[in-house]
């Protein structure tokens, strides 16, 4: 059996990974800080072993008999990392590099590296510039999220070598269900709003382009990259998506899924200006080379989302704890109250163990 070190492996695609990686026999082991509790592994809580530690202060005695690493952990939006830059580069390129090294000291020769597709971001702007990227494209990141992880991409490949194996996945935007929860990703904002206002609001009319894939086609790709013969993935970097869609359209299929599930919605297009990336890509590589592609679809996941939410007589879909930026502006809110003199995106110092922040609460 091989154990796998998952990073994150508490949140939103963590905790779906986790699952898809035990029901395929791997030993898991989570790391994570729990920002958001740890209720996205409640039902396999017994089957995994959860560390509860900052990825910035990951220790070479948490990859005691790990056979490889998948690093989900970090800051994982726009809006996330620009409320605190310092922090999201401290996670997604200072620890994630740091954590390759220990891993490869530690003769552990796989470590698969969660980065983003929107990396490609060019605006709506240009329309000269509205190409479907490969990998090889050429990038010029200019969001905080977007340079950190592009920063660790290059990093992680210098250090590729025939003892060590880093694999980069570039993830168009996720959506479906978890059990850890989030609305602030599109699809699922969709059905959020639709459920609680019956209303589907199009920022700029939904001009934008975006790389879409559902969450548990996201578990399956990391965990072929896990499997995959070293040489066919050392080094390399893979986009990953199910298909590129305007934003317009994505809202469309969305309501017409759900009048069918019986939920009346309208579409109102705002076309205020706001800030919006918009990019495509092409998925070629991960399927020519791993022979991987995804299989749900837009409407499969609004239906099983639908079908989770009213199973689990989840009422309040605006709970700070479904939107990251939301949460941790929440608890960062409680620690200036209670004049801890502290941030909640602070690591430990060295030997500190991890404060849960206030307000959390781990559900056990």
């Amino acid at each position: 059996m091989h154990k796998i070190l998952l990073v994150g492996g508490a949140g939103y695609i963590g905790s779906v990974l986790a699952h898809e990686l035990l029901e395929r026999g791997y030993a898991v082991r989570v790391l994570d800080r729990l920002f958001y509790g740890d209720h996205g592994l409640a039902a396999m809580r017994d089957r995994v072993e959860l560390v509860v530690a900052d990825m910035r202060r990951v220790e070479a005695a948490h990859l005691d008999g790990v056979d490889a690493v998948v690093n989900v952990g970090g800051l994982s939006n726009d809006p996330t990392a620009e409320y605190n830059p310092a922090a999201n580069y401290e996670m997604n390129t200072t620890a994630a590099v740091r954590l390759a090294e220990l891993a490869r000291a530690a003769g552990i020769r796989r470590y698969v590296l969660a980065s983003s597709c929107s990396i490609y971001d060019r605006g709506v702007a240009d329309d000269q510039r509205d190409l479907v990227c490969d990998e090889q494209a050429e990038v010029q990141p200019r969001a905080a999220y977007a340079t950190s992880k592009h920063e660790a991409e290059q990093r992680l490949q210098a250090l590729a070598s025939a003892d060590f194996c880093p694999v980069i996945l570039r993830k168009g935007t996720v959506f479906g269900f978890s059990p850890r929860m989030r609305f602030d990703l599109v699809v699922n904002t969709f059905v959020r709003d639709a459920l609680s206002t019956g209303t589907i609001v199009l920022f700029r009319g939904g001009e934008m382009w975006r790389p879409l894939i559902d969450v548990r086609d996201v578990a399956r790709a990391y965990i072929a990259c896990v499997a995959a013969d070293e040489a066919l993935v050392r080094g390399e970097v893979f986009n990953v998506a199910a298909c590129n869609m305007r934003i317009a359209e994505l809202a469309l299929r969305v309501r017409t899924t759900l009048r069918e599930l019986g939920v009346e919605v309208d579409v109102r297009p705002d076309y205020g200006y706001r800030g919006v990336r918009s990019y495509r890509v092409t998925t070629q590589k991960i399927e020519r080379v791993l022979g991987f592609k995804a299989v749900l679809s837009v409407e499969d996941a609004v239906r099983d989302m639908v079908h989770q939410l009213r199973q689990r007589k989840m009422q309040d879909l605006h709970d700070p704890r479904y939107d990251n930026l939301r949460w941790l502006r929440m608890l960062e809110e409680a620690e200036t109250i209670l004049g801890t003199g502290r941030s909640v995106f602070d690591a430990p110092t060295e030997g500190q163990p991890v404060r849960l922040a206030v307000g959390r609460r781990t559900d056990r």
